[in-house]
């Protein structure tokens, strides 16, 4: 009987999980895509995406704060603020910390070490480099480094393992292309890289796009709206 029980128990935390995503209650969707994640079946593109959806807006609201923090920090003249500040921030930084490692543990115990190539692969490597970028953020010194290092080489697996398999008007693909060149100029203030990737992503794309495919597909809504993340990146990071 316990194989039934496991499918009740993963068809109880999905229902609550897509519950939690209508009541937009972000740490319960993290909650039970753990869950469903710890069960060791592969997840589906949807069951991945709210596992993604959940944890993404979980720590981007803290993300979000850090940033507000440490731009008023920056400002302030007041030493004794200065201090009220900091003490705010670090207790969001450490919010932000907990949440990021306990996101990479899921991948890297349960998701990443089953997972065959494809896109669900490169879509964890993906997220991994995505939450070490979260962890370089707001650190300093050789932790910053070492952070750094572990997401780019997330990202390298990823474009390597979306270039072999996926093709390049995958959204999955250019989410990549997108997010690795945001670490790039970010993180390492390498713009000439940054734009070197995300060009050879618009042009690679556009160069294999069917547009009659893409006028009947829905989720070429993602690609159409990610290109064009990528575009306005390419501006802005050209314009200096």
């Amino acid at each position: 009987g316990s194989a039934m029980a496991d499918s009740s128990e993963r068809e109880t935390a999905l229902y609550v999980a897509k519950l939690a995503e209508q009541a937009e209650r972000y740490r319960d969707i993290a909650e039970e895509m753990k869950k469903v994640a710890r069960m060791g079946v592969e997840l589906t593109a949807e069951e991945r995406n709210l596992f993604s959806v959940g944890y993404k807006n979980f720590v981007g609201s803290r993300r979000a704060s850090w940033r507000i923090l440490s731009s008023i920090e920056k400002k302030e003249r007041n030493e004794q603020n200065i201090n009220r500040i900091k003490e705010l921030r670090q207790k969001v930084e450490s919010e932000v910390a907990g949440i990021c490692n306990e996101t990479i543990s899921v991948l890297d115990e349960h998701l990443i070490p089953s997972c065959p190539p494809g896109e669900n692969f490169v879509f964890y490597h993906k997220m991994k480099g995505d939450y070490y970028r979260y962890l370089a953020e707001f650190n300093t010194g050789s932790f910053k480094e070492e952070v750094a290092d572990l997401s780019q080489k997330s990202y390298e697996v990823a474009t390597e393992s979306a270039e072999a398999e996926l093709p390049p008007t995958n959204s999955v693909r250019l989410g990549v292309a997108l997010n690795f060149s945001v670490f790039l100029y970010e993180i390492r203030n390498s713009s000439e890289r940054a734009c070197s990737i995300a060009k050879q992503a618009i042009d690679e794309a556009i160069a294999s796009y069917d547009f009659d495919a893409v006028m009947e597909d829905e989720s070429n809504k993602d690609v159409n709206m990610i290109l064009q993340l990528i575009r306005d990146n390419l501006v802005l990071w050209t314009a200096g």
